[in-house]
């Protein structure tokens, strides 16, 4: 029997054999090719076209139409501001909700339906999450065109991106741990707080980061829910004010406005932000497994 195996095994493949695993081999190798190459395409030709036009008055000041100064200030400042109010809402939202799922459900019904809604909402157009919260947060909650509505919008948008990241670093957590902890008598809470989560924390920042890089790249929600104002306010003032974030300045530079420099200047900086983003995931994430294993 083992003397059929090893023939089998070293049987020298055939003709058409060979053929089939070299044309799917050139096939992969050339959908790679092709992918990296648009990638390094578009990142080339944005920052060859954006990087010239940026400079410190550019992102230092803010725009004067009677003096015809061009400025981002304001749009890098309400950039900032919809990052944080939305990561400190959705973070205790998200991360809650999947410790639920994966620690204290006990409804498998109800856990079902709960990240079949999930799913459901991470497949959801941009666009309508911007109809909603223009309909819900700005008129019916009387929120108006302001940066905190646009925040809200940009929580439901992100909860579930948070929530199944965290869900799944969850699962990685190896049954043994919270099995010592409750033998050590520990109640449930405190293993989850002092075990579970400090093994998990490398995929839940990395799912931080990753969703901190879409609400950068977000607009079309934005348009309808945080408006177009390119005024300098404090956090509290302008989370309660209209304003344009960097993408949605973009848009109406480029758009609106036919200022194609002043576009790809802004692409610019959002390309570099993404890229620093991507590689902070990648280091925090590699960092925490290493200290942890």
């Amino acid at each position: 029997m083992d003397g059929n195996n090893n023939n089998t095994i070293n049987k020298p493949l055939s003709g058409k054999r060979k053929a089939y695993i070299y044309t799917m081999s050139g096939l992969m190798w050339l959908c790679a090719i092709i992918t990296c190459g648009l990638v390094v395409f578009i990142l080339a030709y944005v920052l060859f076209r954006g990087i010239p036009n940026l400079s410190w008055q550019f992102v230092s000041t803010a725009p004067s139409y009677l003096s015809g100064n061009i400025g981002i200030l304001p749009d890098i400042l309400n950039t900032v501001y919809i990052v944080l109010a939305s990561l400190i809402i959705v973070l205790p939202l998200g991360v809650g909700a999947a410790v639920y799922l994966t620690e204290y459900a006990t409804n498998k019904k109800l856990a079902e339906i709960i990240e079949y809604a999930a799913e459901t909402l991470s497949g959801i157009p941009s666009i309508i999450y911007g109809l909603v919260g223009m309909l819900f947060f700005c008129q019916f909650c009387g929120l108006q065109t302001s940066l905190l509505a646009g925040a809200l919008t940009l929580v439901i948008m992100n909860l579930p991106t948070i929530m199944r990241t965290a869900q799944e670093s969850l699962k990685t957590v190896p049954q043994s741990y919270r099995e010592g902890a409750f033998g050590l008598g520990a109640g449930k809470w405190r293993v989850i707080r002092t075990v579970v989560l400090p093994n998990c924390i490398d995929g839940i920042i990395t799912g931080c980061i990753l969703s901190t890089g879409r609400i950068l790249g977000e607009s079309a929600a934005l348009l309808f829910t945080a408006g177009f104002a390119h005024a300098v306010n404090g956090l509290w003032k302008g989370l309660h004010s209209a304003g344009a974030t960097l993408t949605v300045a973009l848009y109406v530079y480029a758009k609106e406005q036919g200022e194609f420099e002043v576009a790809f200047g802004i692409a610019a900086i959002l390309v570099i932000l993404a890229l620093i983003l991507n590689l902070a995931a990648r280091f925090v994430g590699a960092y925490f497994k290493k200290k942890r294993g």
